[in-house]
Parts: structure tokens; sequence; C-alpha cells
């Protein structure tokens, strides 16, 4: 009786990723890990092990490569900043919203670090990172009010508008920040957990009863870190 060897059915398989999604991804890793502007397109292929012309011909640029990156950053983004709609938002959901999103800034932390000069050399970068910015605003915000309904927070309106401003700015430039601090010590993970503290330490002024307690909790944990 012949005996055939068992064979894999093309369900068992696991499927190869495509050459296009290992650019983006190993764009991505060198971009974070020496910062996009000392990365070129021959260093990728190199780190992939494929030809220039392999790359080129599914990106004919490296700005092409940051377009398609920032594209899944901004449809990220654009869901992190979405906030709770069935019920006002408290003091907890502020904390959550803030690490989620400090958590993306660090997948994608290329573009915090090199946040300026990419938006002089890319006009849509410019654009699409602005709308991001005037989201966040809106997102913190809502945030504050939402503190305010609940009675976890007390503040003015002129107040909320300045605060909302100043926790996107420090959440924007927070790890440029830490880079500025020591330039030759990479910046870790741990650097997100400051980030959060600092920004919601803003707020921490305007915290009423129960939120001031929770805030001085959630502060330790972070600094502990």
């Amino acid at each position: 009786m012949l005996c055939f060897p068992e064979t894999r059915t093309a369900m068992d398989r696991k499927p190869k990723r495509r050459t296009r999604e290992r650019i983006i991804e190993t764009s991505l890793s060198l971009f974070n890990q020496f910062g996009e502007p000392n990365v070129t397109t021959t260093v990728i292929s190199d780190e992939m092990n494929i030809s220039p012309g392999n790359l080129y011909y599914h990106f004919r640029n490296k700005d092409e490569i940051i377009e398609e990156i920032f594209r899944a950053f901004e449809r990220e983004i654009e869901d992190t900043l979405a906030a709770p709609q069935q019920r006002a938002p408290d003091v907890e959901d502020t904390w959550l919203f803030l690490h989620v999103l400090f958590e993306l800034i660090w997948k994608y932390r290329f573009l915090y670090r090199d946040l300026n000069d990419l938006l002089s050399r890319n006009r849509t970068v410019e654009i699409h990172f602005r709308r991001i910015l005037d989201h966040s605003v809106r997102t913190a915000t809502l945030l504050c009010e939402g503190m305010v309904a609940v009675g976890q927070m007390r503040a003015e309106r002129h107040e909320i508008e300045a605060l909302a401003t100043n926790m996107v700015l420090v959440s924007t430039y927070w790890l440029s920040y830490e880079y500025v601090r020591d330039p030759r010590k990479p910046v870790e993970a741990l650097a997100l957990g400051r980030g959060v503290y600092q920004v919601m330490a803003m707020a921490a002024p305007y915290f009423r009863g129960d939120a001031r307690a929770l805030f001085g909790k959630l502060a330790k944990q972070y600094l502990a870190e």
C-alpha cells in the first residue's frame, strides 16, 4: 500500500506576511529606534534583506512609507480619542484614556520625537496632525467637563479650556522632553508613566472629594514604576 506524507491544508498554513506589510513594520521599528531622519530606504531594504528595487516596487520613496505609517496611526488615535458617550466621564476614565493614549504615542514614538522635522517636510502629515491636535483638545475638554458634571472637579470654563490645551501640549511633547533631558540615553517605556502622571498633575488642583484621593493612590503606582 502506498503511503503519502501528511499534508497541511491551506487553512493550516500560516500565510506569509506580504512584502509591503513587512516594509511598514520594519520601517516603524527602525524609525522608532534610530529616528526617522537617520533611516534611509537603503537601510530599510538591508534590514529586510531585500533589494532596493523590491522596496521601490511598493513605495517610491521614504515619504510614502511615512504616510502609510501615519495613516495607520491616525486610524488608531481617532479610535482612542473617542470619549465615553453613554455617561459623563469620570477621573478613572481620564486615567485610562491617558494610559491608552501614551501607549499609542510609544508605539509610534518617532512621529512625536521627530514631529517638527516631519511637519516641515510633509504637508499631508502637517494638515492631518493639526486635526489630531484639535480632536485631542476637544476630547480633553469633554473629559474635564465630565468630571465637573459628576462633582469630581471644580473649574470654570476658561480654566477647562486652558487645562485641556495644556494636557494635549504635555502629551504631545513629553517624549521630546525626555529625550532632551538625556539625548545619549534611549527613552524607555517607563517614561510613559511619568508622562501620564504629569498630565494628571495639572488637573489635580481642580479635583474634589474622592477624585483627589484616587489621584494620590494612582500617582503612587505610576511614580513607583
